[in-house]
Formats: C-alpha cells, sequence, structure tokens
C-alpha cells in the first residue's frame, strides 16, 4: 500500500488555510501546517494534525522548518498566508501599512518558496495564493493596495518559474470567499473554495510552467 503523500501548507491558522488541512486531511493526506503562533491556533491544533511555528516576513523561519521536519519530504507545498489591511485609494495608506502588505503578499511568497524547495519531492508543485484583484486585464480600480500586492505577487511568481523551469507553479484564486477577508456576503463558502482548489492542484500540479487560475481551474487573464 503506497503512503501517503504530504502537503506543507505555510498560514493554516484561520480561513482558507484552516479550510484546506481540513479539506486535505479528508482526502487522506499527511498535512503539515504552519501558523505565526501555534499555541493559539485553537481551531488548526483541534484537527490532530502537525502544526509548526512560521512567520513569512521571518527570514529564519524557513531553515528552523527545515531542521523541525528532518527527512520528511513534502508532495505539494501551498504558501496560503496574505493580509488585506486598507481598502481605501492609495494615497490615503500609511506607508508602513504599504510596505508590510507589499512584504507579506508579494514578496514574502517566492521567498518562502526558494527557501523550502529542499523539502519538496522533484513533482512536487508550488501553489501560491493569489487573487483575480491582482490581474491587471480584469482591474476595474478599488481596493489598490491589496490588488496591486497580488498583481506583484503574480510577476515574482514569473520570474520563480523561470528560474525554476522543472518546477510547477500554480497561482491560485480561491474565489470570493466568505472569510474574514472575504466578508459574509462573499458568494462562496469556505468548503467549496477549498475542495475546488484541492481538485485543480491534483488535476493541473504535475508538469511544469505556471499558470493563473481559480478554485475551479478557469484560467484567469495576466
Amino acid at each position: 500500500m503506497a503512503s501517503a503523500q504530504t502537503i506543507l501548507l505555510i498560514g493554516a491558522s484561520r480561513g482558507l488555510g484552516l479550510g484546506l488541512a481540513g479539506e486535505y486531511l479528508h482526502r487522506g493526506w499527511n498535512v503539515i501546517a504552519t501558523a505565526r503562533d501555534p499555541a493559539k491556533a485553537t481551531e488548526l491544533n483541534a484537527l490532530k494534525l502537525r502544526v509548526a511555528p512560521f512567520d513569512v516576513t521571518d527570514p529564519k523561519a524557513p531553515a528552523a522548518l527545515i531542521a523541525s521536519l528532518g527527512e520528511t519530504k513534502v508532495d505539494v507545498l501551498f504558501v496560503v498566508a496574505g493580509q488585506f489591511s486598507h481598502s481605501g485609494p492609495i494615497h490615503t495608506v500609511p506607508p508602513e501599512v504599504a510596505s508590510q502588505e507589499f512584504l507579506t503578499n508579494s514578496v514574502a511568497p517566492p521567498v518562502v518558496a526558494e527557501a523550502l524547495l529542499p523539502l519538496l519531492t522533484p513533482a512536487a508543485p508550488i501553489v501560491l495564493m493569489t487573487s483575480r484583484l491582482g490581474s491587471l486585464a480584469n482591474s476595474q480600480g478599488g481596493t489598490e493596495l491589496y490588488s496591486a500586492s497580488k498583481a506583484a505577487l503574480n510577476m515574482l511568481a514569473i520570474g520563480f518559474a523561470k528560474r525554476h523551469p522543472d518546477r510547477r507553479v500554480l497561482l491560485m484564486h480561491p474565489g470570493w470567499v466568505q472569510t474574514d477577508m472575504g466578508g459574509k456576503n462573499a458568494p462562496l463558502d469556505v468548503p467549496t473554495s477549498v475542495r475546488g482548489m484541492a481538485d485543480v492542484i491534483a488535476a493541473q500540479g504535475g508538469g511544469t510552467g505556471i499558470a493563473y487560475v481559480d478554485y475551479a481551474g478557469t484560467p484567469i487573464a495576466w
């Protein structure tokens, strides 16, 4: 009997990360999930999986995680962590808020993925949580800081994919989901989104190259 595959979820203490942890456990995977403060990740700990400390903005975090996992190998890496801190026009955003959001949403995911490559099996896809709001082709303005940070992530992910042509990179839009970030008026619930994302990873996670898709597998224009 083949051993279960392993997914590493970076940023899974709540919302979509928590939902993904539950979905992959339901599918029989080994799940390693991270939280900035595991002791406070009550719902995540209740799932009875391995929870590790990780802050995507801490440059020492990847090395510490790699050391703690020993010989463990990862079949899917999904960097979920992100933030939405300001909905107004860009001229109303304090500089320190803008820099923190770009660090978290744009710079950290590909940097973390680069640092965690030693954990991955040769065919493991790398999934980065982005948004349709980062699509320049679909932009209608609004949510300027968040949208710009996701557009920047998409560009940096292209650079990552060019450096690693042997890897499959998926930029994943989860849909507009009923989370703390998405709000209660969002049309999708968490189970629908995470189930779709897991299906897309299963269907499109093989091979090489980069794709920008939503939770249903529909390509998004850059």
